[in-house]
């Protein structure tokens, strides 16, 4: 959407009583005039400062002006509304439809904490089930011969495995180490 459609579209809420003060206008006509392309030149600049004119007149002719202008001051307005008042910037309601997520579109946030939402038990378990089950192939397999150190690891590991289990792997390694 181009910055004319957004601004068309913002000119409503932006122009709507206690959105924009005076000073607040006058700083981003005061920017719109001196940033570099001049987006206002200062004929242009004192019309939209004029005290005389109500401050919803001055910036709703501010607005259909720069939208007469074209999409480089529109998007130089957005710019100095950012900077000048960021909050209404972020409560803009183009910035709403921009940053509604597209219904098709996988949203990587929930999707990440979809992924995670089982917390550091569940890991920490996967990991020790799976540590143990690579503890016990290796053991297992005929070419090694390290079952005498195995058995000293098993049997200095109660806090890290639980007890009947260590217990069964230790019945286990001694039935291999007779055969």
């Amino acid at each position: 959407q181009s910055y004319c459609h957004r601004l068309q579209h913002d000119m409503y809420f932006l122009t709507s009583t206690s959105r924009l003060n005076e000073q607040v206008v006058d700083k981003i006509v005061l920017q719109l005039n001196r940033v570099y392309p001049q987006i206002l030149t200062n004929e242009e600049a004192e019309k939209f400062r004029n005290p005389k004119a109500s401050l919803h007149t001055r910036l709703s002719d501010l607005l259909k002006h720069l939208q007469k202008k074209g999409d480089r001051h529109c998007q130089e307005f957005y710019r100095a509304l950012q900077i000048n008042a960021e909050e209404l910037f972020n409560d803009l309601p183009s910035r709403k439809i921009l940053k509604t997520p597209d219904p098709t579109e996988i949203d990587t946030d929930k999707e990440q904490y979809m992924l995670n939402d089982r917390g550091p038990v569940f890991f920490l378990a996967c990991f020790s089930v799976a540590a143990g089950l690579a503890l016990f192939w290796y053991c297992c397999n005929s070419e090694t011969q390290v079952i005498g150190r195995a058995r000293r690891i098993l049997g200095f590991s109660p806090i890290i495995i639980g007890r009947h289990v260590r217990n069964i792997c230790m019945l286990y390694l001694e039935d291999m180490s007779r055969n």
